[in-house]
């Protein structure tokens, strides 16, 4: 990790390991050297660190081939090529540079291919895990959608996608084995009710979190709504945004319902005593394999100007976040190295010419805000949440979903960052019916502690850097521990998240989760590689925000993942002070209760 974001700069002399104490002994052969008494001489040239390939430092030349291929055309521009030379060719007149970089601005990803486990994922064996077919995903910002778009969505999916369908927690839509020639089609049915796929992926600003509730919440400080409008309307798709270091995430929300801390850039919810309800902004956020929680700038922001600070943060990250690697240039190392302080200086100075307000922090939630179950809203009406398992649904669903929404008189559908769904202005005769429609379909409103607070990534049954199952196992694991934990769930009064993740990358926020698994082959302890997750334990975002405790050489077979969660489960129950919630227990719990 760097100390300063200017080429040239050369590691002070403190910042060097020192050497063995017999290496620092005077000889007895030679004399002492005698202090020097005025400046040393240098006796060579000073080293020179590498370029991190900043743009306003000028370095403009591509360091990596992710950056050749956005300079040799900007990634926006493969639509042209995929609705007339792809689509109509197939899958083999595909140009490898925009199968495996540009097209992701538009949504798309190859899949897995079927057959090959975790021992063969890698670089190395891309050529054998890229299967024909890609994963598609609809960028939905606020994770908003109207009947009408909800049964577009599960039409496609019956007709292009096997009937897949997953809830992120990006709260987007994803479906999987779509093939080349039917992308145009697609798009054409999805930019006709007001939807698009555009920076869905890629190295640019992707979807944009909103809270499910934003504008009827009886909880937020203020909506957010056109914030998220205005930044869409204006940005997304745009070329002088669309070749940032990596991706970059923005969550914007009048309450903490949208994991703020794990964004780029985010905007909350918060009361200022003089200037009102407004928003505090937090940089620097992200998880993967280097994770960290986002900082508060320290500043309050009015609604009408959330847009222009968040370009402001944009153009920044453009202009300064690094370039040289791949696994350094997300926002949060340019912050770890420049400082908050410096970072605000930088923003105020450059790039709004303007100081920004100082503001107050928002208070911490205790517990995760999923909106799941009936509450009601501003409007008199309610909102109802359900919970399918880790987001898994499909397009019959969805259909089914949409007709149920229509007879209730309903016409405002949400996806949430935990991979719920929400529907909005149900009415009070109604409640009752919508739910009772939707239990059979999987959509639960008065779900199970597991089933209400499992989420998983895509795993190994449709992604390339998986090494292990996690969705699909994910459906079976829920009532499974339904029946193990039957005797102790009405003693749980605090909720115990379970995230499951297939790879390091974390889409599935297993450092952030009470039990959090990271999926990877290990020792069976017959010498066999087989499926399994290296545990963390206590993290959550709210009010004890962290990461997750690992233990060392701590191991379980994806077998064996019941039996665990179980058994710590009740060693939790056992051994917790009254109210005490997982994340606090576990930090101070015996590592045996903890294996």
């Amino acid at each position: 990790m760097t100390s300063s974001t200017d080429a040239g700069h050369t590691p002070s002399e403190s910042a060097r390991p020192a050497r063995p104490a017999a290496e620092r002994r005077v000889r007895p052969d030679r004399p002492r050297r005698e202090a020097p008494t005025g400046p040393r001489e240098r006796t060579g040239k000073p080293v020179r660190r590498r370029s991190e390939g900043q743009w306003a430092l000028g370095y403009r030349e591509p360091l990596n081939p992710n950056e050749q291929s956005k300079k040799d055309d900007n990634p926006l521009n493969v639509r042209a090529r995929i609705e007339n030379i792809y689509a109509k060719g197939g899958f083999d007149s595909i140009d490898k540079a925009d199968l495996r970089g540009r097209f992701r601005w538009w949504g798309l990803y190859t899949q897995r291919e079927q057959g090959y486990d975790g021992t063969w994922t890698g670089d190395e064996n891309i050529d054998l895990l890229e299967a024909r077919y890609f994963m598609m995903r609809i960028r939905c910002d606020g994770g908003a959608l109207n009947v009408e778009q909800l049964r577009t969505l599960g039409q496609i999916s019956t007709e292009f996608a096997r009937d897949t369908a997953d809830l992120s927690d990006r709260e987007n839509l994803q479906y999987h084995w779509i093939e080349i020639e039917n992308v145009p089609e697609i798009w054409r049915r999805i930019e006709a009710v007001g939807l698009q796929t555009t920076e869905a992926c890629g190295d640019c600003p992707r979807v944009v979190l909103g809270s499910p509730l934003a504008g009827e919440s009886l909880d937020e400080v203020i909506d957010a709504t056109p914030a998220i409008e205005e930044i869409v309307r204006r940005y997304i798709g745009k070329k002088e945004y669309s070749n940032l270091p990596r991706k970059f995430k923005t969550a914007i929300s009048g309450q903490q319902d949208v994991v703020h801390e794990i964004n780029d850039v985010a905007f909350v919810g918060v009361e200022h005593p003089e200037h009102g309800p407004g928003f505090d902004l937090w940089v620097g956020g992200g998880l993967s394999t280097n994770p960290m929680l986002a900082q508060r700038v320290g500043a309050w922001v009015p609604l009408d100007e959330v847009p222009e600070v968040w370009e402001a943060v944009v153009a920044l990250f453009r202009d300064y976040g690094y370039r040289r690697l791949r696994s350094k240039a997300r926002l949060k190392f340019l912050i770890k190295d420049w400082g908050i302080e410096k970072f605000r200086e930088v923003l105020e100075t450059k790039y709004l010419q303007r100081k920004l307000i100082d503001g107050p922090a928002p208070e911490q939630p205790a517990r995760p805000i999923d909106h799941v179950g009936v509450q009601r809203l501003r409007n008199g009406l309610n909102a109802v949440g359900f919970s399918p398992i880790a987001g898994r649904v499909s397009g019959t669903i969805l259909t089914k979903v949409a007709d149920a929404v229509e007879r209730v008189g309903a016409d405002r559908i949400r996806f949430t960052p935990y991979q719920k769904l929400i529907v909005l202005d149900v009415p009070d005769d109604k409640v009752d019916e919508l739910i009772d429609e939707l239990a059979p379909l999987g959509l639960q409103s008065r779900p199970s502690m597991w089933r209400r607070n499992l989420l998983a990534c895509s795993g190994i049954e449709f992604c390339k850097l998986s090494f292990v199952e996690t969705r699909k196992r994910s459906q079976a694991l829920a009532p499974e521990l339904e029946q193990r934990l039957a005797d102790i769930n009405a003693q749980l009064d605090v909720p115990i998240t379970i995230n499951i993740n297939g790879c390091p990358n974390s889409c599935g926020r297993s450092q952030i989760a009470d039990i959090g698994f990271k999926g990877q082959l290990v020792d069976d302890g017959e010498g066999n590689q087989v499926e399994g997750y290296q545990v963390h334990l206590g993290g959550s975002l709210g009010l004890d925000s962290g990461f997750g405790r690992k233990l060392r050489q701590h191991k379980v077979t994806s077998a064996e993942l019941g039996d665990y969660i179980e058994r710590v489960v009740r060693n939790f129950v056992k051994n917790r002070d009254t109210g005490e919630r997982f994340a606090r227990w576990a930090v101070r719990a015996d590592e045996a209760d903890l294996r």
